[in-house]
């Protein structure tokens, strides 16, 4: 990983300054990442080598209470009652007062939660952009405020698993706080949050190659399939996703968006 030079900086600012919901409403941050090399805790690493990350922009804070509420009032086949039961479970928005309401305390800078990952896509969708694949969320997340990869420090491990270890029934503050080295904010602390392809990162390179892509499903096997396995935080965000459906939704989940610098093949 290296340091973001000026005119990336300045490419972060432009970013900012285009950003936002394509039906005109608030203005989005998102903050240019650099590209790099990844050397990934997912076993396939160790056969291919560090993952090359183009770079992307993402969004400097995950997506708040009152930016989903402008897109559901927007997009009513999104709203709690009439999102499709094959894209949202039952608890889809429960903790709003109605589908256009927010509860009493409930504050429009919160990060938004019990959002399944159908309704996080659409909703990244809507401003040109998509949800960070996990390798793009783990380049990103290996920052501290200072260093670019801070992984092999034990403080910062031990100040992430003090977060895992408080209850998920803390209210939630608004979005904001310290930076990162990156410039992206809360990715850890506040919610965990949806990666695309959450539902494939247990399966390693092997089991895909051997046609067995049930076994490394649970969390054990999951554990023998890291090269890093000191690294526990990571393992609990790896298990955490993977138990997940596309359409589940939970209190301390959430989400934020990605834009890539170049275009993307479909």
């Amino acid at each position: 990983m290296f340091a973001p030079s000026g005119g990336v900086r300045r490419a972060a600012w432009l970013l900012l300054l285009m950003g936002g919901l394509q039906s005109g409403h608030a203005v989005a941050e998102y903050v240019v990442i650099p590209p790099g090399k990844l050397a990934s805790v997912l076993a396939g690493d160790a056969d291919t080598g560090p993952a090359v990350i183009p770079a992307f922009a993402m969004r400097a804070t995950p997506v708040t209470n009152g930016e989903y509420l402008t897109f559901v009032k927007n997009h009513r086949e999104w709203q709690r009652g009439k999102a499709p039961s094959s894209f949202a479970d039952g608890t889809y928005l429960h903790t709003w007062r109605g589908p256009l309401a927010l509860s009493v305390g409930m504050s429009a800078d919160q990060p938004v939660t019990n959002v399944s990952w159908f309704a996080a896509e659409a909703f990244c969708e809507n401003e040109g952009a998509r949800l960070p694949t996990w390798l793009e969320w783990e380049y990103v997340a290996a920052a501290d405020e200072t260093l670019f990869d801070a992984r092999s420090n034990p403080a910062w491990r031990a100040r992430i698993l003090s977060w895992y270890s408080q209850s998920s029934s803390a209210p939630l503050v608004p979005v904001g706080g310290e930076a990162n080295a990156y410039g992206v904010r809360n990715v850890y602390g506040l919610v965990w949050e949806w990666v695309d392809d959450f539902n494939a990162l247990l399966v390693s390179v092997d089991s895909r190659n051997q046609g067995d892509p049930d076994k490394l499903q649970f969390c054990g096997a999951g554990a023998i399939s890291l090269k890093d396995r000191d690294n526990y935080a990571v393992l609990m965000r790896i298990a955490l996703l993977s138990s997940l459906s596309a359409t589940s939704t939970t209190n301390n989940l959430g989400f934020r968006c990605v834009r890539p610098m170049t275009a993307e093949k479909k």
